[in-house]
C-alpha cells in the first residue's frame, strides 16, 4: 500500500507518541463510558455527530459519542463526513489516497464505495482538499481505538445541499456494518453566553431533524450534518443529544469559545 495520506496534525491536536496517543483516548473514552445496566439496554446507533477539536478542548465530548458504540465488533465500514476548512469547493471530495494514517497505524480507504459513489454529479476527485484537513483525521483514533477490522469512506463536505449529501448516504446505507459519522464543531467565537445560547438551539434542531434551522454560523459542519438529518428522516431515526459544551467548559478562556456537540442516531 503505496498512496498513504499522512496525519497532519498529530502533535497539535493529539499526540504523534502511539501510546500517549492511545492512553488518552482510552481515558477520554472510560470517563464517558455509560454505566453497565445502561450499556446493556443500549441500541447501537447507526449515526454519531462528534467535534473535531484539539482533544484538550473536544476530547470528552466526542468520546461521548463513540462511548455509544455497544458492538463495534460489527462495524467494518465507516462513512466519514466533515467540512472543508481549507478548500473552498462545489460539492463532495473524494481522496486518491488507499489508507489514511495517525500514529496508531494505517486505516484502509473503502475504494469500492468510493467507486459506488463516483458517478454521482456532487462527487468528484479532489485530493488537495484534504491537505492539512484535521476534521476526518481526528476522528481516527477513536475508530481505530474501537474498531478491529474496518475500512473508511473520507469525504469532504464543501458547498453541497443536504439532499446531495444524504444521496450519497442512501447509496451507502449499508446494514449494522456501516457507522455514519459526521464531524463538526458548532458557534465559533463567540462569548461563552452567547455560545451556549446559540448551541442550544442548534442542538435543538439536530435533535428534531430540521436542517433548515441550522445557519451556517451555528455549525461548520452544516452541510454534512443536513444530509444525515435528511437521511435521517427518511429512515426514521431518533436522535439523541449526548453532550454539549464549549471549549469555555474544557481548557479555554470564556471570552471567545468553541462549541462542541455530541449525538447519536438509531
Amino acid at each position: 500500500m503505496s498512496n498513504i495520506r499522512r496525519p497532519a496534525v498529530a502533535g497539535l491536536f493529539y499526540p504523534s507518541d502511539a501510546g500517549d496517543l492511545r492512553g488518552l483516548v482510552a481515558d477520554l473514552l472510560a470517563a464517558a463510558a455509560p454505566a453497565d445496566a445502561a450499556r446493556e439496554h443500549q441500541m447501537q446507533p447507526k449515526a454519531l455527530i462528534a467535534p473535531h477539536a484539539g482533544y484538550i478542548y473536544s476530547g470528552p465530548i466526542a468520546a461521548s459519542a463513540y462511548a455509544q458504540l455497544t458492538r463495534p465488533e460489527t462495524i467494518r465500514r465507516v462513512l466519514l463526513l466533515g467540512p472543508a476548512h481549507r478548500l473552498p469547493f462545489r460539492g463532495i471530495a473524494v481522496p486518491a489516497a488507499e489508507a489514511f494514517a495517525t500514529p496508531l497505524g494505517t486505516v484502509p480507504v473503502d475504494r469500492d464505495a468510493i467507486a459506488a459513489i463516483a458517478d454521482l454529479p456532487q462527487v468528484g476527485a479532489l485530493d488537495a482538499a484534504f491537505d492539512g484537513e484535521h476534521c476526518l483525521e481526528v476522528q481516527l483514533p477513536f475508530l481505530q481505538a474501537l474498531l478491529s477490522d474496518f475500512r473508511v469512506v473520507p469525504l469532504l463536505v464543501g458547498d453541497a445541499a443536504g439532499d446531495e449529501v444524504a444521496e450519497v448516504l442512501e447509496r451507502l446505507w449499508g446494514g449494522p456494518e456501516t457507522l455514519i459519522v459526521i464531524s463538526s464543531d458548532l458557534s465559533h467565537y463567540l462569548d461563552y453566553d452567547s455560545a451556549r445560547a446559540i448551541d442550544a438551539r442548534t442542538s435543538e434542531a439536530i435533535c428534531a431533524l430540521r436542517p433548515a434551522a441550522i445557519a451556517s454560523r451555528q455549525a461548520c459542519g452544516r452541510h454534512p450534518i443536513a444530509g444525515l438529518l435528511t437521511a435521517a428522516q427518511r429512515h426514521h431515526l431518533h436522535a439523541e443529544q449526548l453532550d454539549l459544551r464549549n471549549s469555555g467548559d474544557t481548557a479555554g478562556p470564556r471570552d471567545r469559545v468553541v462549541g462542541y456537540g455530541a449525538y447519536a442516531f438509531s
